[in-house]
Formats: C-alpha cells, sequence, structure tokens
C-alpha cells in the first residue's frame, strides 16, 4: 500500500505500557516545549489501561497538556463501556489529573447532533495533535471506522473537513463518535498499541496490502506510524 512503519516489540504488557508512555511523555514534552501545548488523542479498549497508568506517572508539564478521544461509544461516562470513563480512571490521575481533558461524548439525541457539537468543541483546540495512540480490533477497525460502518468510504475521506463524525455500525454495538481521517493522519506521532499474535498477524496483513480500515489510515499518515506490541 506504499507505507512503511517501525515496529517497537516488548515481552509483555507491563513492558509495552511503560515503554509506550515513555515514549509518548518525551513527545508531550517536546511540543509543550515547541510550542506551548501539547495535544494528546487516546483509544478506548481492553488494551490501553495499564499504558494509561504509566503514563498519568510522567513527570511532564501536564497542565499544558491536552487530552482528548479518538472515539467513543454514546454512552455516559458511567458506563463500563464508556472511554471517557476509562480515561478519567486510569490517566487523568496522579500528576496527570493536572491536564485538560476534552471528552467527545455530550447528551443530544442522535449521533449526528453530538457529532457536530463535539466537532465544533475540538475546533478550538490547538491542532494537529502531537500524538494519536491507536487500537486496532481483531476485524481491522481502528478509531471507530468498522469494515461494516455505514458510508465507510465517505468515514474514510482524507479530503474530509470534519474533525468528529458519527459512526453506525452493526458490529459496534451502539452510534458511536470517530474522529476523521485527516484528524488522525496528520499527527505528529500515530501509534499502534496492541497486544497478542493474533493482532500482530492481522496488522503484518494489512501492512502487506491486506484491506482493512486501519491499513487506509496508516496509510493517510504524514509521519511513519509506530507499532508497540506485546504477545
Amino acid at each position: 500500500m506504499g507505507y512503511s512503519v517501525t515496529w517497537s516489540v516488548f515481552e509483555n504488557g507491563e513492558a509495552l505500557a511503560e515503554g509506550l508512555a515513555g515514549h509518548v511523555a518525551e513527545v508531550l514534552e517536546t511540543a509543550v516545549a515547541r510550542r506551548g501545548v501539547a495535544l494528546l488523542a487516546v483509544s478506548g479498549g481492553t488494551t490501553p489501561a495499564r499504558f494509561f497508568r504509566a503514563l498519568s506517572a510522567a513527570m511532564i508539564p501536564w497542565p499544558k497538556v491536552i487530552v482528548t478521544l479518538v472515539d467513543e461509544r454514546l454512552v455516559d461516562e458511567s458506563s463500563p463501556r464508556s472511554n471517557a470513563g476509562l480515561v478519567r480512571a486510569n490517566l487523568l490521575q496522579r500528576s496527570a489529573a493536572a491536564a485538560t481533558f476534552v471528552p467527545l461524548f455530550t447528551h443530544g439525541q442522535t449521533a449526528e447532533a453530538v457529532a457536530e457539537a463535539a466537532d465544533l468543541v475540538l475546533r478550538n483546540q490547538p491542532w494537529p495533535l502531537d500524538v494519536a495512540v491507536l487500537g486496532m480490533g481483531a476485524d481491522g477497525h481502528t478509531a471507530s471506522f468498522f469494515p461494516d460502518a455505514r458510508g465507510l468510504d465517505t468515514l474514510l475521506d482524507p479530503s474530509s473537513g470534519r474533525l468528529v463524525l458519527p459512526v453506525h455500525a452493526e458490529s459496534a454495538g451502539e452510534p458511536r463518535l470517530t474522529l476523521s481521517l485527516p484528524a488522525l493522519a496528520n499527527a505528529g506521532l500515530p501509534v499502534v498499541h496492541i497486544e497478542g499474535k493474533a493482532k500482530r498477524k492481522v496488522l503484518e496483513e494489512v501492512i502487506s496490502g491486506a484491506d482493512a480500515p486501519i491499513g487506509r489510515v496508516l496509510a493517510a499518515a504524514r509521519q511513519t506510524p509506530a507499532i508497540y506490541w506485546a504477545p
């Protein structure tokens, strides 16, 4: 597909979390020194909690760091399925409690209305992202770009003028919100954070040319994506 990636391989999930946290902290600190602020987007799911806890202890200028989400479910933060709830409980603790958090979900009647509201809020943030930490599902989805999403080609439009888009996909369960492809592709450091041999196999197949949403995101990235993986 005409793109390259770098691999950082760790013995286990704990070492992976520490290694990724160290790299992300370094990039955020450099961004603050360069432009006075840093913008970080993180993902939910089952893998990031250890990484969040490791990053929360980093001694960087957190009051100048803004944290937002790569994607979100249309659920309240009290739900165990809320990415915002996961971030508040695991990342916005210790030193990182001083960061500014900009969630995507607000109460609204439709995913489209909530996405429009989130889009307006995020336009006031200091783009581009300094770091985008992506996950990946076994189906090759990343962010909320699910293979069965309604209007997937529109969601993955590299010329989209939106920052936040609504997503409807049967495999996703509830409706979702996701950062757009351009918002993610312009990140100074695009990272894919995954664990397990099965996910590595999927990602290697995508990098070799198999079609999946994550491949389209990686191909669009302006900087070389960094893959952080442990068995």
